[in-house]
């Protein structure tokens, strides 16, 4: 069995000396030879590649030998290994049969796996234990088949792995209803026969009507599984004879109006039932489902379900809001998981025409890197920025855990708090009634922004007197660094018009939000220091220049005269942009582009000169937007490009346009050059039709 194993990977791989010497050493007598035969069946009929078999072989031999694949393991590629520690990563998860928290499981499951190839060899997997599965079944047996099917057969549908998932419900359906199932079985089989027949005589039928109208299409077809059977009959509580879409056709075309031509002929050669033809496009469903539904009766006198569609409305079910898995699970809105997985479906979908070596590219991704999940002992997944501690956990869980936390265990080990969180942690909150709260020095050892802000609310709320006292220090040692005194900042008009701005009621109030962190003493230092510089006239417009830099705080000023300094938002300036400053009420100085469109709406008299101060070391967001023709894998050139010039994307966004797409990419850059570099990248994708710099 073991030859045959490694006979099966030489026959479908070309590989070196050296990789046949490596899978040799992989395959085991004591691994389960028959799973791993079947799991790579599936691999092969992928067409994955080397590195996910012997990342699989690798870890099929940690099963039972840890330290040779540990040995073995060092002689792996940077690939290989990365598969083979998705594989590890894998093998302690924790499953919870709980509905309301699948969708969190699916997420830590596809985290943890660390690439796309490593999820879809898992869920072979578990499509081969659940298959391989037999009555009567255990207490942890009946916990597997519940997660296959709340879990699992969902993902795969999601990834595009249709056939897996319907085979997936179908052996759950078989261990869970066993009486129900062999009755559904037997009367599908008995119809098995004369189904098929029906198929592809309607398939001839269809072709016909579509040469006949010189129509460009393609019909595919379908026999509903078991498990598909059963669901509508206890939904709709009917029986099988009921049931109208046993077996159904599709087909697809280019238009509208091809769509309706194929319609009516269709009910020239079949008679419809009554009440069962469902016009979807000139109707769409909430979601905006369009498909021309109709059940004709054949010629073996049963109904037969037809569809039909344009590509771009079966686009639009397969992978948009209309898809199908959304309305299966009862949810009326798509989830940002459903957004990261509909990309690997059109990369499913169109995998025929790609070469090899593009399609393994496409699927060597992790959708959650940058990304954490970890555990609470019951099992309920949270998920968090990658870096967090266990401060970070106990405020996520309430923000009482958080203020009396004192320590915590990650997988049943004492941690200290500051200690970083991994993948697939199981972590326990230790608590004290007595314990005081928070130390500032927690805001230095978090990441997630809920930690942060409730961290920071502790402060404001519960210190009080203290926030007062540090905040005042801190305001008068701000404005001593501007070489302004508390006297000249502090008139009554100032105060009264700070306080407005914040919504605050008064001075000890705003020293408060200073020293809880609310505030930034350098930066409200600056708003009065420009109410200061307005009232005594130190802007003299047509004789200053703003000299844009930044001082020791990092807060954005003019060089000379420490005024607080602002970048418009409407056209993002950058160092090596020419610049004008626009004097604003009570904010300091805007400082815009010089081919701003908004000059054009602002008071001339206001507008001042500005250059850069070599002093400006910061990052600046810049927005930029390309205009491609609508192909697929946009999205990956696009953002691959820019990954190349070594820029940090902040935020992307893909629309369709008249022309096309429309990608809005907004960029951290350090100057102008590097917004030229990133635009140059865009233009040089021939798709590209257009790159520019938005205002």
């Amino acid at each position: 069995m073991k030859t045959n194993l490694i006979e099966k990977v030489l026959k479908n791989y070309k590989l070196q000396e050296k990789d046949k010497a490596l899978i040799e050493r992989l395959v085991d007598e004591e691994m389960d030879i028959p799973r791993c035969e079947e799991i790579l069946d599936f691999i092969i009929e992928l067409k994955l590649d080397k590195s996910s078999i012997i990342g699989f072989l690798g870890y099929q031999l940690f099963k039972v030998k840890p330290e040779t694949a540990d040995e073995l393991s060092k002689s792996f590629t940077k690939d290989e290994l990365s598969i083979y520690n998705g594989f590890k990563n894998l093998k302690d998860i924790r499953y919870v049969s709980k509905t309301e928290e699948a969708e969190d499981i699916r997420k830590m499951f596809l985290g943890l796996g660390n690439d796309i190839r490593v999820v879809i060899i898992k869920l072979a997997g578990i499509l081969y234990d659940v298959k391989h599965l037999s009555l009567p079944l255990n207490d942890a047996d009946k916990d597997f088949v519940a997660n296959v099917k709340q879990v699992f057969a969902p993902l795969a549908e999601r990834l595009g792995l249709s056939s897996m998932k319907s085979y997936m419900e179908d052996y759950c359906f078989k261990l869970q209803e066993p009486v129900m199932y062999h009755a559904l079985l037997d009367e599908l089989n008995r119809q098995q026969q004369s189904n098929e027949k029906q198929i592809e005589i309607t398939k001839v039928r269809l072709q016909g009507i579509l040469d006949d109208l010189g129509v460009q299409g393609e019909i595919q077809s379908r026999q509903k599984h078991v498990s598909s059977i059963f669901r509508k009959i206890k939904a709709q509580n009917v029986t099988m004879a009921q049931i109208y879409d046993l077996i159904a056709m599709r087909v697809l075309v280019n238009t509208v109006e091809d769509c309706y031509a194929v319609f009516g002929r269709i009910h020239a050669i079949y008679k419809p039932v009554p009440g069962r033809v469902k016009d979807y496009i000139a109707n769409p469903k909430p979601n905006g489902y369009q498909t021309l539904h109709t059940t004709v009766i054949v010629e073996n006198n049963r109904p037969l379900e037809i569809q039909i569609r344009t590509f771009e409305m079966h686009k639009n079910c397969e992978f948009g809001v209309a898809a199908h898995w959304i309305y299966k699970e009862k949810r009326s809105r798509t989830t940002k998981l459903d957004k990261k997985l509909s990309w690997f479906r059109e990369i499913l979908e169109n995998a025929q025409t790609l070469s090899s070596e593009d399609f393994i590219e496409s699927l060597k991704t992790n959708l959650y890197s940058g990304e954490i999940f970890v555990q609470t002992p019951k099992g309920k997944v949270l998920e968090f920025p990658n870096g967090s501690t266990i401060i970070d956990f106990a405020y996520a869980i309430h923000s009482d855990i958080g203020n009396h936390c004192t320590g915590g265990k990650i997988n049943n080990v004492m941690k200290p708090l500051y200690t970083e969180l991994k993948n697939g942690d199981v972590v326990e909150i230790i608590t004290s009634s007595t314990s005081k709260g928070p130390s500032r020095d927690w805001l230095n050892h978090v990441k997630s922004s809920a930690a942060r802000s409730k961290i920071k609310n502790f402060f404001k709320n519960e210190l009080v007197g203290e926030n007062i006292k540090n905040g005042k220090t801190m305001f008068e040692e701000a404005a001593k660094s501007r070489n302004f005194s508390i006297n000249q900042l502090l008139d009554e008009k100032y105060v009264d018009e700070m306080l407005f701005k914040f919504s605050m009621s008064s001075l000890d109030e705003l020293y408060a939000a200073i020293g809880s962190g609310s505030l930034i003493a350098a930066q409200v230092v600056g708003r009065f220091i420009a109410l200061y510089s307005k009232d005594h006239d130190l802007f003299k417009p047509k004789q200053n220049i703003v000299k844009v830099s930044t001082n020791a705080d990092g807060v954005i000023v003019d060089g000379a005269s420490g005024l607080l300094i602002r970048y418009a938002g409407c056209c993002h300036p950058v160092v090596g942009d020419e610049i004008v400053g626009y004097i604003s009420h009570g904010n300091g100085v805007t400082v815009h582009r010089k081919d701003c469109q908004n000059l054009k709406y602002l008071e001339k008299e206001r507008l001042i000169e500005a250059e850069w101060e070599e002093r400006v070391k910061t990052d600046f967001i810049v927005e930029i937007k390309a205009i491609s023709l609508r192909e697929t894998g946009m999205i990956n050139k696009i953002t691959n490009a820019i990954t190349l010039t070594k820029i940090a994307i902040r935020a992307f966004e893909v629309k369709e346009v008249p022309l096309g797409l429309e990608f809005t990419i907004a960029l951290f850059v350090k100057d102008k050059s590097q917004v030229e570099k990133a635009m140059s990248a865009i233009s040089s994708i021939k798709e590209v039709k257009k790159v520019y710099r938005t205002n």
